[in-house]
């Protein structure tokens, strides 16, 4: 069977006021498409699994808004970390607790927050590569065509065709500097790693196994074989060494595949990224809410809570409002968002 383990812990602190601690990003319908993006990230894979075996690892705090936003997942699928440890804990305890259902199961790992606006290719695209995983050792990443010279994301470096759209990794590169990035786009063989993973539960475990046996050795005694009784959570997770999937297991295992994919992705991480996503107005206003502009371009605002907005005569800036706290700045000066955001 097809399972689907969607990563829902960060706190996308480069989204305030929209994302704050107490309810980040994955939580809020930041397209103003009446969905959130963890809802969107389901709504994706629903021709992929069933509800019973999709998986959410998120903080504690945030397992009520899961319940609330996702009913239609069981409670006992939803992991509440007690404390943040990276992603490969986080896929550990997911690939363990799988393997007791399903020894025989297709993993898709995802983070939360993505946005894929081609789905239809998108679905494809994954029932591809859990064909190839179904029956093998290997590891398929998404790999996204790139459109521009992108230093905010890493990089996988494509080899030979192993089989149909199926290449060989040849390489993962971390975040590049602007000249590297124009290289890697004039080279042609570089993807954005999306952070998307395929594998099946054999293979997730035994590299857990191999790569980081600290890790293992934890789940070992939190998700036990069947007929015995875990530790709790709470004291053998946070004891996790922090480190993540992609440290952990891809850069060391030797059967890592990409499939190259152009699906209108983004992993939203930033203002930018989302005035990317949004539709602009003919002096490239964004918004989100009831926004009216007059002599005004190039900004973004999301302020869908309030009645009405009218922005006069302001450029090139973010303006945003939730629970009564606001911010207008630069577009230039997003960076600074966590400076600003800090009390």
């Amino acid at each position: 069977m097809n399972h689907v383990v969607i990563m829902a812990g960060g706190i996308g602190s480069r989204f305030w006021p929209l994302s704050t601690p107490d309810y980040p990003k994955q939580f809020i319908d930041i397209l103003g498409v009446g969905r959130t993006l963890i809802q969107m990230t389901v709504d994706r894979f629903s021709t992929i699994a069933e509800p019973t075996n999709f998986w959410v690892v998120t903080n504690a705090k945030y397992v009520d808004i899961v319940r609330e936003q996702l009913p239609m997942i069981p409670a006992e699928n939803i992991f509440a970390e007690p404390a943040a440890r990276n992603t490969a804990p986080c896929v550990a305890w997911a690939g363990w607790r799988i393997l007791q259902k399903d020894s025989d199961a297709n993993i898709v790992v995802t983070p939360a927050d993505a946005v894929i606006l081609n789905v239809s290719l998108f679905r494809t695209i994954i029932s591809e590569a859990l064909r190839y995983t179904r029956d093998t050792d290997a590891i398929v990443t998404l790999g996204i065509v790139p459109n521009r010279p992108e230093t905010g994301y890493g990089y996988v470096e494509v080899a030979d065709s192993m089989m149909g759209n199926v290449h060989k990794v040849a390489s993962f590169r971390e975040k590049p500097n602007l000249e590297t990035a124009k290289q890697y786009l004039e080279a042609g063989n570089y993807l954005w790693n999306a952070g998307i993973f395929v594998w099946n539960v054999r293979t997730l475990v035994a590299s857990i196994r191999q790569y980081v046996p600290q890790i293992a050795g934890q789940m070992d005694r939190m998700v036990p074989a069947e007929g015995k009784e875990g530790e709790p959570a709470d004291t053998i997770f946070p004891a996790c060494e922090k480190i993540s999937i992609d440290y952990a297991v891809m850069e060391k295992h030797s059967n890592v595949c990409t499939i190259p994919a152009d699906v209108q992705w983004s992993d939203l991480g930033n203002w930018q990224s989302l005035y990317e996503k949004l539709q602009k107005d003919e002096n490239g206003n964004a918004a989100v809410g009831n926004v009216r502009f007059f002599e005004s371009s190039n900004n973004i605002v999301h302020m869908e809570s309030a009645k009405r907005v009218v922005i006069q005569g302001i450029n090139n800036c973010i303006l945003s409002e939730k629970n009564g706290q606001f911010l207008i700045c630069h577009r230039s000066e997003e960076q600074r968002i966590k400076e600003f955001s800090a009390e």
